[in-house]
C-alpha cells in the first residue's frame, strides 16, 4: 500500500482570536488552511492547542470531520522514542496526516524532528508547508547577520554556567561573524537579559524579539551598553511571560 503524506503544518505564534472574519489569514496562507482542513489525522505537540487552532480554521474552512472525530495523537518532549513507529501507523495505512507544533513550524526547535526522520526511513513522503517561524522572523527583523546564524536552544539555568555559555557564544559570534539565537522560558526572560548585558562586551549587539506576528509584537536591537543603561533606568522591554527570541552579534 502506498503510504500517505506527512504534512508539516504551521501554527500561529500566539493566541489568535475569532474577532476578525478570517483570524488566520495574516499568518497562514489560504492554501495551507485549505489543506489542513482536509486532514483528519494529526500528530501534535499539544492536543488542546491543536483543537483550538482547528476551531479557528473551521470558521472559514469546513473540516474533513467534526472536530471530536478528528484523531489527534500527541508527540512532545516526554514521548518515548519507542512510541514513534505507532504514530506513523495511519500514514503507513495510506492516510495523510499533519504534524503540528504548539506554536510556529514543526520540527524546528520542536520534538517533531525525530518523527520526520523516521518518516523518511519508512518511505513516508514529507511535505513542509509555509508558515511563521519565530527564529527566521527574528533574524529578519534584528538587523544582525542573516548570512550566518545559529540557533542554540535554551541556555543553562545555573547562573555561572549561563554566563560561561554566553561568553562562548559571544566569542563564536566574533570569530565567525555569526548571529547567535537562543530562547528562554518566558517567565525567565528578565533574568536572561540581565545576564546578557552584564556578560557581553558593551559593543555587542543584542536583539530582543517578543510576541512576533501578534498585536503586542516588539523588536528592539541595540548595544549591550545601551540595554544595560535602559535596564538601570527601569526601561525594560515588556516581555515578561511572553515568547521571546534573543539574538546577539559581536564585533
Amino acid at each position: 500500500m502506498k503510504p500517505g503524506t506527512l504534512y508539516l503544518i504551521p501554527n500561529t505564534l500566539g493566541v489568535a482570536t475569532a474577532d476578525a472574519g478570517d483570524p488566520l489569514s495574516f499568518i497562514i496562507p489560504v492554501e495551507v488552511q485549505t489543506l489542513t482542513a482536509s486532514l483528519d489525522h494529526f500528530i501534535a505537540e499539544n492536543a488542546k492547542t491543536t483543537r483550538a487552532f482547528l476551531k479557528l480554521l473551521a470558521l472559514t474552512h469546513p473540516l474533513a470531520k467534526p472536530l471530536q472525530e478528528i484523531q489527534i495523537a500527541e508527540l512532545n518532549v516526554n514521548t518515548p522514542a519507542t512510541n514513534l513507529p505507532a504514530l506513523l501507523g495511519p500514514l503507513l495505512a495510506g492516510h495523510n496526516a499533519g504534524l503540528i507544533s504548539e506554536a510556529g513550524v514543526p520540527a524546528v526547535a520542536d520534538p517533531g524532528a525525530n518523527l520526520v526522520r523516521l518518516a523518511h526511513a519508512r518511505g513516508v513522503p514529507v511535505k513542509p508547508l509555509v508558515g511563521p517561524s519565530s527564529l527566521l522572523l527574528a533574524v529578519m527583523a534584528s538587523g544582525l547577520s542573516g548570512q550566518s546564524f545559529a540557533f542554540n536552544g535554551y541556555l543553562p539555568i545555573d547562573a555561572a554556567q549561563r554566563a560561561k555559555r554566553i561568553k562562548e557564544l559571544e566569542e563564536r559570534s566574533r570569530r565567525e561573524k555569526q548571529t547567535q539565537l537562543f530562547i528562554e522560558t518566558p517567565y525567565r526572560n528578565g533574568p536572561l537579559l540581565d545576564t546578557l548585558v552584564n556578560t557581553c562586551h558593551p559593543a555587542t549587539l543584542i536583539c530582543v524579539a517578543t510576541d512576533l506576528t501578534l498585536a503586542s509584537e516588539s523588536i528592539q536591537t541595540q548595544a549591550a551598553a545601551k540595554w544595560k543603561s535602559d535596564l538601570k533606568s527601569g526601561n525594560a522591554p515588556d516581555f515578561n511571560k511572553k515568547p521571546t527570541v534573543f539574538l546577539l552579534l559581536a564585533d
